[in-house]
């Protein structure tokens, strides 16, 4: 076991994420690690056999590589992203879930989401997704006005997308549904009419994130007009409101569920659990007895393609250091609106209280957290400015 900087006294759950990079469009908003699938003749939903095979077997292979850094450890739960990993087919993720439980622990009733996206919806498509083994489809609706669809690039309509979601509920006992505000141009009263729909449709699970202007993207170089900062909170406040009302309970900063309908992959992130990451451009965190390890996959299809069946994917790997390890650690743990124990501080990063004991007395006087002798949680006031408060635990 070779030495590190830490002591950790147990290891946290392992979850497995999968990165499918393709897109049939990259939206101007979009900085994931996303790709436009680029086809000859008209477009297709799905990759193509020759390149969902050779993508599949690279998967295959890479994490075969990464099998001796997570020997022993069972699976917590699987979370397939992207890109668009609805462009796989059926057969293909039934063909992956199969190649991963025959070289990994999964445990019994582990959770499998696959995010999917209206624009590669078919009849029986998602539900022949449940059949390969998926427990819980992610479907990127947005919005469910043709307007914003058209602004935002999505290659979806209202139309399809009510039907992705009709589908995806009758399909799955959990789904959730991902949308969107603060939107180009976006009204309070549009916000409302998206709201109306997306609850109509009763998801047990809603994602809802604030439309950022990211670098690097097509809205960085030619920024659309969002509405201002104040209708921006307005909007989430009355979220907040009809959320509630209709029992999707708020346990995170974007996300909302129905009891017993948490996404435990997200959840095992802001736990400061651990993950590996397969496929293009994903991120790993492993941590081991005595430091924690993060990895990068190479990011362009193509390069991971090759490496991985190389042997190697891994284009980057560091060892977190002492001094780096409570912000990160907060950067996850503070999104949860139940906050986390100060034992989980210590079980997970190996460092004792006083590590965070000046920044918690800081946001504490700020009036940004609440705690007690076990537990810290944010405020509302510390969900509001929850950077600010993040920003308390930066190494100095």
């Amino acid at each position: 076991m070779r030495p590190g900087t830490l002591q950790l006294s147990a290891l946290p759950p392992l979850s497995l994420y999968v990165h499918v990079p393709w897109c049939l469009k990259k939206c101007p908003y979009c900085d994931f690690n996303s790709h436009e699938l680029r086809v000859g003749g008209p477009a297709v939903n799905g990759l193509g056999a020759e390149l969902e095979q050779r993508y599949l077997e690279a998967l295959r292979l890479d994490l075969e590589s990464a099998l001796p850094l997570i020997w022993g450890r069972p699976i917590h739960s699987i979370f397939i992203g992207g890109g668009t990993p609805s462009l796989l087919s059926p057969q293909g993720v039934e063909q992956m879930l199969g190649e991963i439980r025959a070289r990994v622990s999964l445990l019994p009733g582990a959770e499998i989401t696959l995010e999917a996206n209206p624009g590669t919806f078919e009849k029986n498509r998602f539900r022949a997704f449940r059949s390969a083994g998926v427990t819980r489809l992610s479907v990127g609706v947005q919005s469910f006005d043709d307007s914003q669809l058209k602004t935002l690039g999505r290659v979806h309509d209202r139309a399809q997308a009510i039907a992705a979601v009709e589908e995806a509920a009758s399909a799955f006992a959990t789904f959730n549904l991902d949308l969107m505000y603060a939107l180009p141009g976006q009204t309070l009263q549009g916000l409302e009419q998206d709201l109306d729909m997306a609850l109509a449709l009763a998801p047990k699970h809603l994602s809802i994130y604030q439309l950022t202007i990211e670098p690097n993207t097509f809205f960085a170089k030619h920024p659309p007009v969002v509405p201002e900062d104040d209708l921006a909170y307005e909007m989430l406040d009355r979220i907040i409101e009809r959320t509630d009302q209709v029992g999707l309970a708020r346990y995170e900063v974007s996300a909302f569920a129905q009891a017993g309908h948490r996404c435990q992959h997200n959840v095992n992130y802001w736990q400061f659990g651990d993950y590996l990451g397969i496929g293009a451009g994903a991120h790993s965190k492993l941590s081991f007895a005595h430091r924690v390890l993060r990895q990068v996959r190479y990011r362009e299809p193509k390069l991971f393609m090759e490496h991985a069946l190389a042997g190697n994917a891994v284009t980057q790997a560091d060892e977190v250091s002492r001094t780096d390890l409570p912000f990160e650690f907060m950067l996850n743990a503070l999104r949860l609106k139940d906050g986390f124990e100060l034992a989980r501080f210590t079980e997970r990063t190996g460092l004792p209280l006083t590590a965070i004991e000046k920044a918690l007395d800081q946001a504490q006087a700020k009036g940004l957290i609440e705690r007690d002798l076990n537990k810290v949680r944010p405020t509302v006031r510390g969900f509001d400015f929850l950077s600010d408060l993040q920003g308390l635990f930066l190494p100095g």
